[in-house]
């Protein structure tokens, strides 16, 4: 038996074909995701969710013609991002992704969307979340005519693979949106309608991984959040075990049984009762990228064409690693969630420690250092505690030093996921616990109500 998982990300999709029994996986691609669109505002991050849709159809057939045995599909992919839906369930507007900064502009009171929720409501909010969005739409007088439901970008090619009409959320996309109540399990109607807003416009949401219709004749199981897929398809232990992510953002999470109310912490939905404890970092991989970006622009200022320029960033740090005294980077390059105006610096230097190397260690210590401290407000708040670390994402995957450097600030023992493509297999995973293949509590090794490591 096997199970076949869609990851639809930012700037990739991806799929795999697992094992049920092993968790092996069988057959993979990533292919780049088609979907970009130009846009004349700097704060619009928007996607064409047609060739999205596209891409990762041609991409699911692919998969099936790997195996005949295929027993569900699973499908997760970015979080937060809308794309408005009519009473056929097409989509009549782009997709309005994760990064874009709408939720942040000051509107006729002065206020942003966001100012206005979290002032008026005491609700977090952050621009990207897609009711966040759509409360700025409804403000603006920009929501499109036709819309009648919103969905994320995974929920929608749910719907076009078993020909529904109306969207099927999972809680951990219904939370990602904003406005969710993770407790009551039910949306935040009174927000909605002090901006003018109808409840018609929420979509219906399950809590546990459930099927929601076929294609082909196979069982399709609800969209699953890309950060829980990615829980589901890296921890095997989660009673000890943490995951720290690193891509294009970065994340820290691990499972609990309670709730935590903290600026930079997200609980988030899992399975049931279960939740996640979220700290996540809005700039991650980028800041590494941009370091990149610099030293290739020093080296042009001397006349010098960069080569290999992350190989030469890695063995920078590896020698001033150990060194004591080294400069502090704070990496919150593009602010945070909770304080999107906040930006990064550089202290402690000293005219020993200015130097290349020690300005590439002082970046990767800083990705590890927002998450850490996002963690350590987990383990107090939470009283929790954790003592290995599963890495995931490209950004810790291909980076050794970025590794040392986890495993060094956290003082715990580092080791990568099993599977490079959690997040597919996570899916795979929702798929097999939709279909009662497995239970989630088996999938990641989490008991019930014993939350410190042993």
């Amino acid at each position: 038996m096997k199970a076949v998982g869609i990851d639809i990300g930012t700037t990739s999709i991806s799929a795999v074909v697992m094992d049920a029994h092993t968790r092996a996986v069988v057959c993979s691609r990533t292919i780049s995701s088609p979907g970009f669109v130009d846009t004349a505002y700097a704060w619009e991050r928007i996607q064409c969710p047609e060739r999205i849709l596209e891409a990762a159809w041609q991409l699911l057939d692919e998969m099936l013609s790997c195996a005949e045995d295929i027993a569900v599909i699973g499908l997760t992919g970015q979080m937060h991002g809308i794309v408005y839906l009519d009473e056929e369930g097409k989509a009549v507007s782009p997709l309005f992704t994760w990064q874009d900064g709408r939720g942040n502009l000051k509107g006729p009171d002065g206020r942003s969307v966001c100012e206005r929720v979290s002032g008026d409501f005491g609700v977090g909010a952050f621009s990207g979340y897609g009711m966040i969005t759509h409360l700025y739409h409804l403000q603006e007088g920009m929501v499109p005519e036709e819309a009648a439901s919103v969905a994320t970008i995974a929920d929608y090619f749910a719907m076009a693979l078993t020909g529904a009409k109306a969207p099927i959320l999972h809680s951990s996309n219904a939370a990602s949106l904003g406005l969710y109540d993770i407790q009551r399990h039910a949306w935040r109607t009174d927000i909605l309608r002090a901006f003018g807003g109808d409840d018609a416009i929420f979509p219906q949401t399950v809590q546990e991984f459930e099927i929601v219709g076929c294609y082909r004749g196979m069982p399709v199981a609800v969209a699953v959040g890309d950060n829980q897929a990615s829980f589901l398809g890296a921890v095997r232990c989660a009673d000890e075990q943490v995951l720290l992510n690193m891509g294009t953002g970065g994340q820290v999470s691990l499972l609990a049984d309670g709730i935590l109310q903290a600026e930079e912490i997200e609980m988030r939905p899992f399975c049931g009762a279960g939740y996640l404890a979220v700290g996540a970092s809005l700039c991650g991989g980028r800041a590494y990228a941009a370091l990149a970006g610099f030293m290739a622009s020093c080296a042009r200022a001397f006349g010098c064409e960069p080569q290999n320029v992350y190989a030469v960033l890695e063995e920078m740090a590896e020698r001033v690693e150990g060194e004591n005294d080294g400069m502090i980077v704070d990496t919150r390059f593009e602010g945070t969630r909770a304080q999107p105006q906040r930006r990064g610096g550089i202290a402690n230097i000293t005219t020993e420690n200015f130097t290349p190397e020690g300005l590439v260690r002082g970046v990767l210590e800083g990705m590890v250092r927002e998450l850490h401290d996002d963690y350590l407000a987990m383990e107090s708040g939470l009283g929790v505690r954790r003592s290995r670390i599963v890495a995931s994402g490209n950004g810790m995957r291909k980076n050794r030093a970025l590794q040392r450097a986890a495993a060094n600030m956290f003082g715990m023992e580092l080791e990568l996921s099993a599977q490079e493509e959690e997040a597919a297999c996570g899916a795979c995973l929702a798929g097999l616990i939709a279909i009662g293949e497995r239970t989630w509590q088996e999938a990641v090794g989490f008991t019930r109500g014993n939350n410190a490591a042993r």
